[in-house]
C-alpha cells in the first residue's frame, strides 16, 4: 500500500516493502530498508545515472531516451555490474535522481551496502538492495543541496577521508606496459626539483598480473627503485591490482583455491583486459585474504612504497558463489579494510575501478571515470567507458559531488606536444577539471617536454586557484569561467535541461 509523504513541500506517494515508517531527517526523509518505489509525477524528467564503479558511465539522460549503459558485453563485465544491467530501463547504482524543467531534483540514495540498485521510468523511481540492505534517503530541492545532504549522510554512516595526494607523476601514459627501470632511472633524475609530491610506477613492472614480483625489466628490484624515488624527494608510488589474476599467472595455476567461482564451479571472469579475461580472488576465503595481505605488506613494508594505486578492485565484488550471507560489497569492503590494515594508516590508497559506498572511510582517493588518453575522441568507439579524454571529463564532472567524501581523481593532464592529439583547448579543459577536483597528476617525462612546456607545467603545479561552482556544468577558476556544457552535451549520450 502506498504511503503519502511530504518532502520539502512536495507530496509524494511512496510504496515501502520493509518494516518501519518514513522518518524525517535533515534535508529529507529516511525510508526503511527493502524495496522503495516513489510515484514521482515529474513525467519525462532528466535521470541521473550513477555508475557502479570508477569506469561506469555517469550522467543525466532524459527518460524518453534510451538508457545510458555499456553495450559491449565484454566491456560491461569489466566496467559495470553485469548482474543488474538492463538495456531497456534507466538504471543506476547507489543513487539516482530526477530533474524537472525548473532544475528541482528528486533524489533517492542508498545509505548502506549490499549492491543498491535503482531504476526509473516516467512514473516511478524505485530502489532495492541485492538481498538485505540498509535504509534510503529521499530528498527534493536544488541539485547541489540534495547531493550535499546525501553526501553528509554517507559520511556519517560509512566515513570520509581528507588526505590529499599532492602532485602526482605516473608512468602509465608515457610508457604503458613497456615501462622499465632504465626509463624510471632517467625520469626520477629529471623530475628532481620539480613540484611533484609522488612518483608512481604503473602497470608493467610485475612478472604477470597476479604475480606481484618485479620482471626482468627491473633487475635492481623494487626496494632499490623505491629508495631512488625517495632519495629524489618524492613519495614512492606503485600500481597493483590485488584482487585479480590472469588465467596463466603462477598464482592462478598453482593456487586455484584462491579464485572466486561461478555457479558451475569454474573461475569467475571478473573482466577483460591484457588481451583476454582475468579472474577474481575470493575475498571471502581466509587463504585469499592472507595472500592479499602478504602482497601489500611486501610492497609497503619490505619495498618501501607509500602510495598505492589499487586497480581493478571492483573484482572483489564480481558475481560469484560465496558463503551464504556473504554479500558482494561486504567482500569488497572487507578486502579494502584488509589492505588498509596491512599497509598502515599513513599510506595513501587510491582506488581505480572502485565503488563509492563500500570504499568510503577506507580509501583516500577514487578515480571518477575511465582512463584519459592523449586524444579527445576515438572515432572507432562510442563506448562511454572507453579510454578517451572526453569520456573521462564527462564522468568526472558528474561525480564532483563526491569530493565532500573522498579525494576524486579525474586522471592525468597533459603538457607535452609529443604523442599528443589534444588541442590546446581540450588540454586546458583537462587541467581546469583537475584544478576543480583538487587532484593533479601528470604522465609526461620531463625529457619529452620543451623548456616552454616545462615552465607551463611547473607554474600549473605550483598554483592553487580559487574554485567556485556556478551551475551543474559551470565553474570559475580564479574568476575565469569554465563551462563543461558543450563537452557533456556533444558526447552524444547526455542531454541538457530544456
Amino acid at each position: 500500500m502506498a504511503t503519502l509523504v511530504e518532502v520539502a513541500g512536495r507530496t509524494l506517494a511512496v510504496e515501502l516493502t520493509g518494516p518501519g515508517a518514513p522518518q524525517p531527517t535533515e534535508g529529507g526523509l529516511l525510508l526503511p530498508p527493502g524495496r522503495v518505489a516513489v510515484l514521482h509525477g515529474m513525467g519525462d524528467a532528466l535521470f541521473y545515472r550513477h555508475g557502479w564503479n570508477s569506469w561506469s558511465p555517469c550522467g543525466w539522460r532524459r527518460l524518453s531516451e534510451p538508457p545510458l549503459r555499456i553495450a559491449n558485453p565484454d566491456r560491461l563485465v569489466t566496467a559495470d555490474d553485469p548482474q543488474w544491467d538492463d538495456p531497456n530501463r534507466h538504471h543506476s547504482s547507489a543513487v539516482a535522481a530526477l530533474s524537472d524543467e525548473h532544475g528541482q531534483v528528486l533524489l533517492l540514495g542508498a545509505l548502506g551496502l549490499d549492491v543498491p540498485r535503482l531504476v526509473a521510468d516516467q512514473d516511478t523511481l524505485a530502489g532495492w538492495y541485492e538481498s538485505g540492505g540498509a535504509d534510503w534517503f529521499l530528498a527534493y530541492g536544488p541539485e547541489e543541496q540534495v547531493f550535499a545532504d546525501y553526501a553528509r549522510l554517507l559520511g556519517e554512516r560509512l566515513g570520509r577521508t581528507h588526505r590529499r595526494a599532492g602532485n602526482v607523476w605516473c608512468s602509465w601514459y608515457a610508457y604503458y606496459e613497456t615501462v622499465s627501470e632504465d626509463h624510471l632511472t632517467k625520469d626520477v633524475a629529471d623530475l628532481r626539483g620539480l613540484p611533484f609530491d609522488v612518483v608512481q610506477v604503473d602497470d608493467g613492472w610485475e612478472e604477470l598480473v597476479g604475480d606481484w614480483h618485479p620482471n626482468a625489466k627491473f633487475p635492481g628490484g623494487m626496494t632499490e627503485l623505491a629508495t631512488r624515488i625517495a632519495d629524489a624527494g618524492f613519495v614512492p608510488g606503485l600500481w597493483v591490482a590485488p584482487f585479480i589474476a590472469l588465467p596463466h599467472s603462477r598464482i592462478a595455476r598453482r593456487r586455484p583455491e584462491l579464485l572466486l567461482r561461478d555457479g558451475n564451479g569454474d573461475p569467475a571472469v571478473a573482466g577483460n583486459n591484457w588481451g583476454g579475461p582475468y579472474y577474481a580472488l575470493d575475498m571471502a576465503r581466509p587463504e585469499a585474504r592472507e595472500h592479499v595481505a602478504e602482497t601489500i605488506r611486501r610492497v609497503v613494508h619490505d619495498w618501501g612504497f607509500r602510495y598505492l594505486k589499487l586497480d581493478f578492485i571492483n573484482a572483489a565484488a564480481a558475481p560469484g558463489v560465496r558463503p551464504d550471507g556473504y554479500g558482494r560489497e561486504q567482500a569488497y569492503r572487507e578486502g579494502l579494510e584488509l589492505i588498509r590494515a596491512a599497509a598502515g594508516d599513513d599510506v595513501y590508497l587510491l582506488g581505480s575501478g572502485g565503488m563509492l559506498l563500500p570504499s568510503l572511510g577506507i580509501l583516500d582517493g577514487l578515480r571518477t571515470g575511465p582512463d584519459v588518453a592523449p586524444m579527445w575522441d576515438n572515432y572507432a568507439s562510442t563506448d562511454p567507458s572507453d579510454a578517451m579524454a572526453r569520456n573521462a571529463v564527462v564522468n568526472a564532472v558528474h561525480r564532483l559531488w563526491q569530493a565532500r567524501l573522498i579525494e576524486i581523481d579525474p586522471d592525468v593532464v597533459y603538457f607535452r606536444s609529443r604523442l599528443n592529439l589534444l588541442t590546446d583547448q581540450q588540454a586546458d579543459l583537462l587541467r581546469d577539471l583537475a584544478d576543480i577536483c583538487g587532484f593533479r597528476a601528470i604522465s609526461d617525462p620531463p625529457h619529452w617536454l620543451t623548456p616552454t612546456e616545462i615552465q607551463a607545467m611547473t607554474a600549473y603545479l605550483e598554483h592553487r586557484p580559487e574554485i567556485r561552482r556556478l551551475d551543474r556544468y559551470v565553474y570559475t577558476v580564479d574568476g575565469r569561467k569554465v563551462d563543461f556544457s558543450a563537452t557533456v552535451h556533444n558526447a552524444g549520450q547526455l542531454y541538457p535541461i530544456s
